[in-house]
């Protein structure tokens, strides 16, 4: 209780613990993007032997999680010992090396320990000393680890989508974000509109447009936030993943039939939306007026 009292009454203070906590939480969400894909591919195998048949390999059987075997240098080996795993500050020390065998380590990892505290503090700024940062901290990590799992193998884990949606389903009812109505129709739209696009582009073109974890990750949204930023969050991804992808053909030559994981950008509009998605909607309805 004192420690609350303290950073409620002390701006700095919060700010600067939200910020340690999102750098620590990025190590974490570090840890889940490379682990989780490859544990789901790991049940998958063992399914795939209980169901079928055959010989698990040697890699099935080890005990592969979120915390087993412990952080080492996939080169060597080495385990990573804890002063050298100190978020972003371990990795500048090193030099973005292996201490032992001078492996190079990839920037990715401070980049996004970086990106979850500088996020992180965006929402302590946004919503201050409330339950809704605790709630919306909750919601931009997740955020984050889906987006780079979709971009990297384009999934978009049940793990984290299906937790997620019930728990805006549940905060609902405090009315954080949102009333429970709102919130439950916002799951279902947001399911059913992504499906309706899809069923009818594979329709006309017989392809698959996208997956059902995108199904799943706009119900997540509209469940966190209500129905009516719907709009707002299908609007922005497809600006936003359109630009993108045309960049990525024009600069870098990609081809058009390889697909663009759309996670991330629903990600990103998501939370675009969560931190300021009424001011969106109230400059458009004044713009929209004086057109």
């Amino acid at each position: 209780m004192i420690l609350v009292e303290f950073l409620q009454q002390n701006y700095w203070a919060f700010l600067l613990c939200v910020i340690l906590i999102g750098l620590v939480v990025g190590s974490f969400l570090n840890v889940v993007i490379h682990r989780l894909p490859k544990m789901m591919e790991q049940q998958w195998r063992r399914d795939c032997q209980e169901e079928f048949g055959g010989n698990l390999d040697e890699q099935d059987t080890d005990p592969y999680n979120l915390n087993r075997p412990a952080s080492h240098c996939p080169k060597c080996g080495y385990k990573i010992r804890p002063w050298e795993n100190i978020p972003v500050i371990s990795w500048l020390m090193l030099k973005g090396r292996c201490s032992q065998c001078k492996t190079a380590i990839s920037p990715r990892y401070p980049i996004i320990e970086t990106v979850s505290g500088i996020m992180s503090a965006a929402v302590a700024i946004h919503f201050g000393f409330t339950w809704a940062t605790l709630a919306a901290l909750l919601l931009t990590w997740a955020l984050i680890a889906l987006s780079m799992i979709d971009f990297d193998v384009q999934l978009l884990p049940d793990n984290i989508t299906l937790p997620f949606l019930w728990l805006g389903l549940v905060l609902s009812l405090g009315t954080i974000f949102t009333d429970p109505r709102s919130a439950i129709i916002g799951a279902a739209a947001g399911y059913l509109s992504l499906w309706s696009v899809y069923q009818l582009f594979k329709r006309l073109t017989g392809k698959e447009g996208m997956g059902y974890g995108d199904f799943k990750l706009l119900a997540m949204l509209g469940a966190w936030l209500g129905w009516h930023y719907l709009p707002q969050i299908i609007l922005l991804s497809a600006l936003v993943g359109a630009a993108v992808g045309i960049l990525l053909i024009v600069l870098r030559g990609r081809d058009r039939n390889i697909p663009i994981p759309f996670g991330p950008y629903l990600a990103a509009a998501g939370w675009i939306s969560l931190m300021w998605g009424e001011q969106i909607n109230t400059a458009y309805l004044h713009w929209s007026g004086m057109m």
